[in-house]
């Protein structure tokens, strides 16, 4: 399975937006700028881990969840 920028931004964008928090609100919970936000949700930013676990703790979820999330689109994906 390969990591895909566009899936990790898309499933960070529609948790955001399934809580109601904007990139603004995020990003500060997260410490990181609300552009680089923006980047990773529109899959132009590859995030390293750190700024990962930060965007999943603003989330109130566990690293592995989000994780997870992803992975699961991702092989979606490539079922298709």
């Amino acid at each position: 399975m390969k990591y895909d920028n566009e899936i990790t931004g898309t499933v960070i964008r529609e948790l955001r937006k399934k809580r109601g928090v904007s990139q603004e609100v995020l990003s500060g919970f997260a410490c990181i700028s609300r552009s680089h936000l923006a980047m990773i949700e529109n899959g132009t930013k590859n995030p390293n881990v750190d700024t990962l676990w930060r965007i999943a703790e603003a989330l109130g979820m566990p690293l592995s969840d989000l994780l997870a999330l992803i992975e699961s689109e991702i092989s979606k994906k490539n079922e298709q």
